[in-house]
């Protein structure tokens, strides 16, 4: 059986490219990075030629970029620090964001109870923001940090950075993205955006899983969580994972070398996904404004199906098929994730099934069309097993 992979946002496959020079650098670079010697500083070099390189795509200084495991690592470090080290009073964020931001968030309210926690409203059944809203938040002129993501990791709606960094800027608030979805899939200028922080995980763009970056505006002072040593700028503790940040950097490069080519062919992948469920599934919904090129990531379809079932996921694992039933952090709930939820009605949900369709430049129609063909096949057992009431 051919195994077909669809969930791409969860993690994605890692480059061969990418995995030759992690080898190398297993191989040449066990030094470590903080000794003095040739040995460390051997590492220490490949470590600041990654940051470099990360840097030099996002247009912004290398102290600016600080490696981390993940970007639920870096935004845990950003919010956190804003809170406990410059002096933040309120957090605005949205019930859309991911569960690392809002539990982070929620966790910070109950160690400091003075915090004020703002939720932006959410103006329609797409999911998009009220960010009339966010403006007339920001006018009352108390330290604030506006954390709000660039591409949600369910339904894929995107945010025009931009605006929103310079209507924070000009009521002197601090802003933060998780950017996990859109760096590496987005040619992100940061030195004409202006944002003080943003994250990335390098799984999500071909790289290995336990590497990512926090990006730190400098100006912005914000200091680090994990003590114990000068690593990272004095802003994370710890030996360094030279491999993975290797890896990290050269995935980054890849994708930024091959971003034309690889996007030409994803959206083409996700339009005649939309394409082909719209025709063998007319009852179909598409969350968010996926269906939406302009307004949502193109790497990602979000699709209500127009049965209940609790197993499609499980179902599709068992013919070779890999998607997510939500996202990949909150597929194992036993309820609708909280995005869905400000979406749908719990009898909406109840009498439907949610997936997430997310692709890379490495699928192909071939594996759309046995998606359909077994998603159509679920559909029908699904309602061949509905009981029938007595008359």
């Amino acid at each position: 059986m051919k195994k077909i992979y669809l969930d791409s946002a969860a993690s994605t496959l890692i480059d061969d490219r990418v995995i030759d020079v992690m080898m190398q650098s297993m191989r040449e670079d066990f030094g470590n990075p903080s000794a003095t010697h040739s040995f460390g500083q051997e590492g220490k070099s490949r470590i600041e030629f990654a940051r470099k390189i990360i840097a030099n795509r996002l247009n912004v200084p290398a102290n600016e970029i600080i490696f981390t495991s993940c970007g639920t690592e870096s935004n845990n470090l950003i919010i956190r620090s804003c809170v406990e080290n410059l002096n933040v009073k309120r957090i605005i964020t949205s019930p859309l964001e991911h569960k690392c931001v809002l539990e982070t968030v929620r966790d910070l309210k109950e160690k400091h109870p003075d915090i004020e926690i703002v939720f932006l409203p959410v103006k329609n059944q797409n999911g998009d923001l009220d960010l009339d809203a966010l403006e007339e938040y920001l006018q009352e002129n108390k330290p604030t940090l506006v954390s709000l993501m660039h591409a949600n990791n369910e339904v894929g709606n995107l945010l025009e950075l931009k605006p929103v960094a310079e209507l924070c800027k000009k009521y002197n608030a601090l802003f933060h993205s998780d950017t996990v979805q859109t760096l590496g899939h987005y040619p992100l200028d940061f030195s004409d955006i202006p944002i003080d922080f943003a994250s990335c995980s390098a799984h999500k763009f071909h790289g290995p899983k336990g590497a990512g970056i926090a990006y730190i505006r400098k100006s912005t002072g914000l200091k680090g969580m994990i003590t114990g040593g000068a690593q990272e700028r004095n802003m994370r503790a710890g030996t360094e994972n030279i491999y993975g940040i290797v890896g990290l950097g050269k995935s980054f490069e890849l994708a930024m070398n091959e971003l034309d080519e690889r996007r030409k062919i994803i959206e083409e992948l996700k339009r005649y996904t939309i394409d082909q469920l719209s025709l063998h599934i007319p009852e179909i919904k598409f969350n968010g404004n996926c269906t939406d090129f302009d307004k949502s990531i193109y790497t990602l379809v979000s699709v209500l199906l127009p049965f209940p079932n609790t197993m499609t996921g499980f179902q599709l694992d068992m013919r070779g098929i890999a998607v997510s039933q939500g996202s990949a952090c909150a597929s194992g709930a036993a309820k609708p994730s909280n995005t869905l939820l400000q979406l749908y009605t719990q009898e909406e949900l109840d009498n439907t099934t949610t997936l997430r369709i997310s692709f890379s430049h490495y699928n192909t129609k071939e594996e759309i069309d046995e998606l359909v063909k077994v998603l159509l096949e679920i559909q029908q057992n699904a309602f061949n097993t509905i009981p029938v009431g007595n008359d």
